[in-house]
């Protein structure tokens, strides 16, 4: 815009200097016409419509006078913009005032012609210059979106596969050798922490074994008070839901560490009708009301073992939390599998569901090992499968599905 209002006050600072040479060429001329034709003292009045020649009883001017007027246009009466020269100069010892006046139409025409080949040229320049900066943006930033695409896609599981190649850009190159550090180190300290978890979880198997064998022995022993045989029985409930948790957190590494790779096809109908089968006892004590609607078989690739822990954490939450006198609804088809159940517990908050060592109420208030749903949402995620949870009608409701190829 800058350079375009200078362009435009160049070209037109150009027509008035054009014009102003013009303008005292003819005044030379007629000077020297006036001087010729007044030499017997006759005395020459001249008045048209852009040139006055009159005597005057004035001062002389040494310079002239050359401004832009204001007058009507002869041809047409409209308001016209002129360059007028204005001087007063002596003819044979007479002053004489001398104006002459150039139309300026021809220069607005030229100014309007300028202007837009000039608009034209730069919006031309403008959208060449948009176009050759967006083709040089994507190429100049290639490898950082690459870099964005592999950071946003990574797996804490998968990291050590993550490499950020190197680029023809300097900086670029140090951001890619900084991310090539950083996913180096998490992956390290994933692995670290992984190798523990596993490794104290399959530690504490025998010894957790072992004092339970104990306690279970120390319960046979008839000289045990009434108050021995209660704590006996508190201490050996506190070490199965140990063994549970290192159970859980033994599967949660596995997991991770992909030891459960071989997949069949699995009909989930199956297994659940499996599990409603060693539940029942459970079922009937609480007398749930259990409702399924096979309507066609829900079937994944997934390994056995997970299928069976995938339905059993389920199904046994729904057992677990529910009140007496509860449902619990099954439901299938080829899209997904849905189990939901009634329970004296209020829906499980966003930031709690999945979270480990968070019961289905939101707390770990009813004993729970707090692993069962986290183990579900690791095993659906490591088979690329979907799960949804809303609390409909009074119900706790959980949804798997398939994602969309």
């Amino acid at each position: 815009m800058v350079t375009g209002f200078y362009l435009f006050h160049q070209f037109s600072v150009q027509l008035n200097d054009r014009s102003d040479k013009e303008l005292l060429a003819d005044e030379a001329q007629w000077i020297d016409y006036l001087e010729t034709g007044v030499e017997n003292g006759t005395t020459f009045i001249l008045r048209t419509g852009e040139l006055a020649i009159f005597p005057v009883n004035e001062p002389l001017n040494d310079y002239p006078k050359i401004e832009d007027v204001t007058g009507k246009n002869p041809k047409n009466n409209n308001s016209t913009t002129y360059r007028q020269l204005s001087q007063v100069v002596s003819i044979a010892g007479i002053p004489y005032q001398i104006i002459i006046k150039k139309s300026q139409e021809q220069k607005a025409a030229l100014v309007r012609g300028f202007t837009r080949v000039m608009l034209f040229v730069f919006a031309g320049l403008f959208f060449v210059s948009l176009i050759f900066n967006w083709f040089i943006s994507r190429r100049l930033w290639a490898p950082f979106r690459e870099s964005l695409k592999k950071i946003s896609t990574a797996e804490l599981q998968h990291m050590q596969a993550v490499r950020f190649d190197s680029t023809n850009t300097a900086e670029f190159n140090e951001l890619n050798s900084s991310l090539n550090t950083m996913t180096h180190k998490i992956y390290s300290d994933y692995i670290t922490m992984k190798e523990f978890t596993e490794n104290a979880a399959h530690e504490m198997q025998t010894p957790i074994a072992v004092v339970q064998s104990k306690l279970e022995l120390l319960l046979q022993d008839a000289n045990l008070e009434d108050a021995q045989v209660q704590s006996v029985m508190e201490a050996s409930a506190a070490l199965s839901r140990l063994g549970k948790l290192n159970q859980g957190l033994l599967l949660l590494a596995k997991i991770d560490n992909d030891q459960y790779n071989t997949k069949e096809i699995i009909s989930l109908c199956d297994i659940t009708k499996k599990y409603l089968d060693l539940f029942d006892e459970l079922i009937k004590d609480k007398q749930l009301t259990v409702t399924t609607n096979f309507a066609a078989d829900f079937k994944i690739a997934l390994h056995p073992f997970l299928a069976d822990s995938l339905i059993s954490n389920l199904l046994g939450n729904a057992i677990k939390y529910n009140h007496a006198g509860g449902v619990v609804n099954i439901v299938t088809n080829n899209a997904n599998y849905q189990i939901s159940n009634s329970s004296p517990l209020s829906a499980i908050p966003p930031d709690k569901l999945f979270k480990r060592f968070t019961g289905a109420g939101g707390s770990n208030s009813t004993g729970s090992n707090g692993l069962g749903l986290a183990i579900v949402k690791k095993i659906l995620d490591a088979n690329d499968l979907l799960v949804q949870y809303q609390m409909l009608n009074g119900l706790h409701e959980f949804i798997i599905s398939k994602k969309d190829l």
